[in-house]
């Protein structure tokens, strides 16, 4: 019953949040208000997951558990990067997604995927791979408002929400900052794989790894000719969300087939 008081907590301050930021952006106002039930939300979320940790003595590796964990981690890293940008209007869209998640963990986890199967080799591979995940759905996430706000900027007046965004340069910054954060935990996911997994084939992993790894191409190609020859703009916006999709693909698309379509784990 704590348990579901935290989430229910996390859910509506999330909702909350949301409804704040909204509020702000038409009243072009800038209150702390969000911010602090964002991190109310976050602290109740995460207090959830310990408790379920607690009770169970590992985590849920589940579908939904696994989106729930995945958006705490994407809700906290862009609190912890609004503390010094003003990237917090972010969270109209990340918020509710957030609550969503939860809400689907507590009425479809299946507390049977546990942590512990996996040898520490594994679960450093898995904490690796959700964190590369996080930072690079930020990313993507960038690279769509980069789009919108040129767009425009260029063809019309913007609306509210758009001129509320920071700069088309500060905005650039914070993706590219998201991609080599989120390039880093996936490069290292990638050789925790090839150490610990013991058979791709066995463990349905072939095809994650092969997507993976192509992300992994496209956004260290992103890096490479940003650095070499100035790419950003439309280039970055299409590498991003390409690789992106690839990760989305490669993380949630097998345990979408797997657990949901074909019941295995």
């Amino acid at each position: 019953m704590i348990s579901i008081a935290l989430a229910t907590f996390a859910i509506i301050s999330y909702l909350a949040s949301t409804l704040f930021i909204v509020r702000q952006i038409r009243q072009n106002t800038l209150p702390r208000t969000p911010i602090y039930l964002a991190w109310t939300a976050v602290c109740g979320h995460a207090a959830f997951i310990a408790s379920a940790f607690q009770r169970h003595q590992t985590f849920s590796f589940s579908f939904f558990s696994t989106a729930s964990l995945v958006a705490m981690i994407v809700a906290l890293v862009l609190l912890i990067a609004a503390l010094n940008k003003p990237v917090a209007k972010l969270g109209a869209v990340l918020f509710p997604i957030a609550a969503i998640m939860l809400g689907l963990e507590i009425n479809f986890a299946d507390p049977a995927q546990h942590l512990s199967r996996y040898s520490w080799g594994m679960t450093t591979h898995i904490l690796a791979s959700i964190i590369a995940f996080s930072l690079l759905n930020i990313a993507a996430l960038q690279a769509v408002l980069l789009y919108i706000q040129n767009q425009q900027l260029k063809s019309h007046p913007p609306k509210r929400f758009v001129q509320s965004l920071p700069s088309l340069q500060a905005m650039e910054s914070l993706l590219f900052q998201m991609i080599v954060a989120g390039l880093f935990f996936l490069t290292f996911s990638l050789v925790s794989g090839f150490a610990f997994v013991e058979d791709l084939f066995a463990q349905h992993l072939v095809h994650k790894t092969v997507l993976s790894i192509l992300a992994w191409l496209i956004f260290t190609g992103l890096l490479l000719g940003r650095k070499l020859y100035g790419w950003r703009g439309k280039v970055a916006i299409q590498s991003t969300v390409c690789g992106f999709v690839l990760l989305l693909l490669a993380y949630f698309g097998s345990k979408l087939v797997l657990e949901l379509i074909l019941h295995r784990s």
